[in-house]
């Protein structure tokens, strides 16, 4: 592909679920899109991710804005997937049992009880239950449940099926995907389109969009009021296998402790995670790490002790300076950004990728974006 060929398309760099959901959102609106991902698309924090969709039980004080972009997500939701997994003719896993919020001591139980009242306070869907309650909703549950909340609007995904489902789209609608392409810096000259060098090749592009996680702040050549304030918020994660125990055939719902959460999958995988640590691009697991997954989950469903367990694994979310997604057009004109979704990157896809879509093709960036300008930092 020469420079000419991309000058009046669009070209992408990174191909977690951000950059295939907005490639696909062009490419099915007709615009010419080209993805470069350096390694296999979708292999990063996405592949990592447990796929929970949750903006109520995942509120955080003071992050009003990150709740006003799930909550919109989660409203583009079911049509996203349904839209997908037509496009695609993939089962991406959506499911809609809800989570459980759950504690087993007084110190748990008062913090819960706290962000229960902020919840409110918010007006989200979520509710108080009485032990006896939450025992017949999760029976596996340990028996030193001392207090639990329920959300309805909480939903989840399986983020590899969603990832691949994307993939298939994307190319299916017209995209181009170059995998094993690393972009190794960005060429940026006043009165020329944007560009990026892959290797010794130079990539230009009437649009460019960066999003490239957790190493979106790392590439050359972006000057640094343009460099997005982004670094990695490690996270370690296991998996367990629940069909070795017939009675874990039965924990349907997303189970939130106030360190740990567990997401069933209909495969029968029991994903448990998610440290999170300050720690760089550091891949290691460690002993503590896994050591807290495995406490927090064998003291909420002891029947954990006995399931084999099937995987562990490390990822990175790609943490902005205010833990706010960076979503919109640079002061260089023709560059965009879409990264810093932090632990909220799958929730925050269909709003991601409609809305800046719609800003690249129009020009106009819609009112939901404007609090996550690039420029506001």
């Amino acid at each position: 592909m020469t420079s000419a060929a991309m000058e009046k398309g669009t070209l992408i760099v990174g191909g977690g679920v951000v950059g295939l959901a907005v490639g696909w959102m062009l490419a099915r609106r007709g615009e010419p899109v080209t993805l470069l991902e350096k390694g296999k698309t979708g292999r990063e924090a996405s592949w990592a991710a447990a796929g929970m969709l949750a903006p109520a039980t995942e509120v955080a004080y003071q992050e009003d804005l990150n709740l006003m972009l799930g909550l919109e997500s989660m409203r583009l939701y079911p049509e996203f997937v349904a839209e997908l997994q037509q496009a695609s003719g993939m089962d991406v896993d959506y499911r809609t049992e809800g989570a459980l919020e759950v504690s087993f001591c007084a110190d748990d139980t008062a913090r819960l009880r706290h962000i229960l009242g902020y919840q409110q306070e918010k007006n989200l869907p979520v509710r108080s239950l009485s032990v006896t309650d939450a025992l017949e909703m999760e029976p596996t549950l340990s028996g030193f449940l001392s207090a639990a909340a329920f959300c309805g609007m909480d939903h989840q995904v399986d983020p590899r099926l969603l990832t691949t489902a994307l993939k298939k789209a994307y190319l299916l609608a017209g995209g181009v995907l170059r995998e094993d392409c690393e972009v190794t810096r960005f060429v940026l000259e006043a009165g020329r389109p944007p560009a990026v060098m892959a290797g010794e090749e130079r990539i230009s592009a009437k649009r460019v969009l960066l999003a490239a996680g957790a190493w979106s702040g790392s590439l050359a050549g972006l000057p640094d009021k343009l460099r997005p304030p982004v670094r990695p918020v490690k996270g370690q994660m296991l998996s367990f296998q629940m069909g070795a125990i017939p009675s874990l055939t039965h924990f349907l719902r997303v189970v939130r402790v106030p360190e740990i959460y567990m997401v069933p999958k209909s495969d029968g995988r029991l994903i448990v995670g998610a440290t999170v640590e300050e720690m760089g691009f550091d891949r290691r697991l460690t002993g503590g790490g896994i050591y807290e997954l495995l406490k927090g989950a064998w003291e909420s469903v002891p029947q954990v002790y006995d399931l084999p367990l099937l995987e562990t694994w490390t990822g990175f979310r790609p943490g902005s300076r205010d833990n706010a997604p960076i979503l919109g057009q640079t002061a260089f004109p023709g560059l965009f950004v879409a990264t810093g979704h932090h632990r909220n990157g799958i929730l925050t896809t269909p709003a991601t990728a409609v809305h800046m879509a719609s800003l690249m093709l129009e020009g106009r960036p819609p009112d939901i974006l404007k609090p996550f300008s690039p420029d506001r930092f």
